[in-house]
């Protein structure tokens, strides 16, 4: 069974940098797209960025300040968080999911890493 860990989330300030990972241990298939979704209480649930064989795809609200990376050897895939702002304080899930911006009941999700950005 697939499991999801990440890491590197934390308290920072504005304008700070952050960078999250996260690792996928047993039967992953390739073809799966790799991101991150992030929560906070009182709002829905929102796309942040996600991989693929195909390219790499953004939420508007992060476009140009976040980076998606991943390695297909190690089964991980890395969120470059530049430019932060307190709007990106959330709890960031990492995915792996049938579709580049959507999700099933097929796909797979870790425990969450918190980010905290302070003004």
């Amino acid at each position: 069974q697939v499991q999801l860990v990440e890491s590197g989330g934390g308290l920072v300030k504005a304008g700070d940098s952050l960078r999250l990972s996260c690792a996928a241990s047993g039967r992953l298939f390739s073809s799966y797209f790799m991101g991150w979704f992030r929560q906070t209480p009182g709002k829905e649930r929102e796309f942040v960025a996600s991989i693929g064989w195909s390219g790499s795809y953004y939420g508007d609200s992060v476009k140009g300040r976040f980076s998606i990376s991943r390695d297909y050897g190690k089964n991980t895939v890395y969120l470059q968080m530049n430019s932060l702002k307190p709007e990106d304080t959330a709890v960031y899930y990492c995915a792996a999911t049938l579709g580049p911006r959507t999700t099933t009941t097929s796909d797979f999700w870790g425990q969450g890493t918190q980010v905290t950005v302070s003004s």
